[in-house]
């Protein structure tokens, strides 16, 4: 995917058109729909874990779940039904809290 720099314009928290008027700042600003902003927002979500990824801040981990939790709502899912699947899937298969890394496996995929 392109970068947020590249195509010009990216997903932004509702009160940044605010925090810019405030500030002085001349912006333009869109409202998408549901299923284009989709697509914003999974853009978002490659640029908040780059710079997560980059800086290791634990701000970033915020953004990112935030960026998650938008998503969520926009595939139609609500944050407690993603946090119900997240403990099912912790219940079956565990969490990472054993810190393991599994290698040579012929269903890596499948298991993970």
């Amino acid at each position: 995917m392109k970068s947020s720099a590249e195509r010009g314009h990216k997903a932004v928290r509702d009160r940044i058109p605010e925090i810019l008027r405030y500030s002085g700042k001349k912006y333009l600003v869109k409202e998408f729909s549901d299923p284009d902003f989709l697509v914003e927002m999974e853009n978002k979500l490659e640029e908040e874990l780059a710079e997560y990824l980059e800086s290791k801040e634990f701000e970033e981990l915020a953004d990112i779940l935030e960026v998650i939790y938008r998503i969520t709502e926009l595939r139609g899912f609500s944050k407690e039904a993603l946090e119900s699947l997240r403990l099912e899937k912790r219940n079956e298969r565990g969490g990472f809290e054993q810190n393991l890394v599994l290698f040579n496996s012929s269903d890596e995929k499948g298991l993970c």
